[in-house]
C-alpha cells in the first residue's frame, strides 16, 4: 500500500508570505504548487495578520496537507521586525493547529543545509537546488515562495529522524546500536 502525504511549507512574512506544497508518495517528492501572498500594499499590521491566517486556512482547505513546516524567524537586530515576523509565524501556525495539522518549525540554516548541504547558502542557491530536485521548469522572480517550498522539502528530508547532540538517527534501534554505552 502506498504511503502518501502532503506537506505545506511556509516562509512567514508581513510583506510577503511565501508558501509551497509537495506531495510525498513512498518517499518520492512531487511538486504541487508554490506562490506568495503579497502584503506590501497594506499598512495595517493587524489586517496583514488576518490575511495571513485566511490564506493559510484557504491553502489547508484546498490541499488538505497532512503536515505544515514553517521557517522560524531568524534573530536580527531590529526587535520590532522580529516581533512582526513572530506574529506572522504565529497566525500561520494557529491556522494549521486550528485544523489539527501538526506544525514543525525549522531554522533558516537548517532548511538551507537540508536543501543544499550548506547552511549559509543564498536564496538563489536554494531555489536552483529545488528546481533540480523537483523538476521545476522556471523559478519565480521573488524567492519567498521557494523559501516556503524549501521548508516543505526540508521537513520531508527530516521526517522520521531523531536528532541528539548533532547526530541523526532513523529510530530507537539506530540510536541504541550507535550508543550501546547508554543502555542499562
Amino acid at each position: 500500500m502506498a504511503s502518501e502525504r502532503i506537506i505545506l511549507g511556509i516562509d512567514p512574512g508581513t510583506t510577503i508570505m511565501g508558501f509551497g506544497l509537495i506531495k510525498v508518495v513512498n518517499k518520492n517528492m512531487q511538486f504541487i504548487q508554490l506562490n506568495e501572498l503579497n502584503l506590501s500594499k497594506y499598512d495595517d499590521h493587524y489586517l496583514k495578520l488576518k490575511l495571513i491566517f485566511e490564506r493559510t486556512i484557504e491553502l489547508i482547505e484546498t490541499h488538505n496537507p497532512d503536515e505544515i513546516a514553517i521557517e522560524a524567524p531568524f534573530f536580527g537586530k531590529n526587535v520590532q521586525s522580529m516581533l512582526k515576523l513572530g506574529r506572522a509565524q504565529g497566525v500561520a501556525m494557529a491556522a494549521g493547529l486550528s485544523r489539527q495539522i501538526p506544525v514543525t518549525e525549522y531554522e533558516p540554516k537548517k532548511i538551507k543545509m537540508a536543501i543544499t548541504g550548506n547552511g549559509n547558502a543564498s536564496k538563489e542557491q536554494v531555489a536552483k537546488m529545488l528546481q533540480q530536485l523537483l523538476g521545476l521548469k522556471e523559478l519565480p522572480k521573488n524567492l519567498d515562495s521557494t523559501d516556503g517550498l524549501a521548508a516543505a522539502v526540508c521537513h520531508h528530508f527530516n521526517t522520521g529522524k531523531t536528532t541528539v547532540t548533532g547526530k541523526s538517527y532513523s529510530g530507537w534501534d539506530a540510536f541504541l546500536k550507535q550508543n550501546p554505552d547508554r543502555v542499562k
